[in-house]
């Protein structure tokens, strides 16, 4: 995988950072890495980088919502 393809598969273990959720951080940082591991496989891939990402979402909405 190249750089950008990986901070791609990133995205939402950093959402989750930003979120400082720390219930959300590890799922994601799982879908993060499942996401890279199934690299070769786009349609699983895909999958887990968007539930990754959901949950990251979930996780910031709350956080902005508490501002």
């Amino acid at each position: 995988m190249s750089v950008l393809q990986t901070s791609i598969a990133a995205m939402p273990f950093l959402l989750s950072l930003a979120s400082r959720n720390s219930e959300a951080i590890a799922p994601c940082l799982l879908a993060s890495i499942f996401t890279v591991l199934l690299g070769g496989e786009p349609h699983r891939a895909a999958i887990a980088w968007c539930v990754g990402l959901l949950i990251a979402a979930v996780a910031l909405r709350a956080r902005l919502r508490q501002i």
